[in-house]
């Protein structure tokens, strides 16, 4: 859907929760967090018109039926997409593994949009200035960071485990 109809979505909800992907690139993890978004129940995911992996046939094989069944919504410019849906009270959630919040503390009851970052990278600069607030997977042993895509499903399910009390 273009943005405009996105935004029409979610002028519709009560309570959105949205997944907003910066720049995943690779059509694997694109699938998983599209399948994890399914499962979490997320209203619409939003994705950069550039610099993200376009719906192929390997998105739609890892996605099992996600790809079809969720709102999907392309932005042309995701900052300005981003300040508009604050602009509707949706509390914009990021994920950088600088973050002093644990992903444990942040709140999801409300209206949410998670943003998730790229393979390697992270979300960007700009994109990370306009999160209302950033969150960071608690991680002990020996790696820094989990793979984007499994990130997304720890957080997506953190925050519907918090949604359904």
């Amino acid at each position: 859907m273009d943005e405009d109809e996105g935004l029409r979505l979610i002028d519709t909800l009560e309570k959105a929760f949205i997944l907003i992907l910066d720049q995943v690139q690779d059509p694997r993890n694109l699938g998983a967090c599209l399948r994890s978004a399914d499962g979490a129940g997320v209203n619409l995911v939003i994705l950069p018109s550039d610099r993200s992996a376009g719906l192929t046939d390997v998105v739609r094989h890892v996605a099992a039926g996600a790809a079809e069944s969720l709102p999907l919504m392309r932005a042309r410019n995701l900052a300005r997409i981003m300040r508009e849906i604050k602009e509707r009270g949706i509390f914009l959630v990021g994920t950088s593994d600088q973050a002093k919040v644990s992903l444990y503390d942040a709140n999801f009851t409300g209206s949410i949009g998670l943003v998730m970052g790229a393979e390697g990278t992270g979300i960007r600069r700009l994109t990370a200035d306009l999160c209302d607030q950033l969150i960071q997977i608690p991680m002990d042993g020996s790696v820094e960071c989990l793979n984007v895509s499994v990130a997304t499903g720890v957080c997506l399910f953190e925050a519907k485990r918090q949604r359904l009390n």
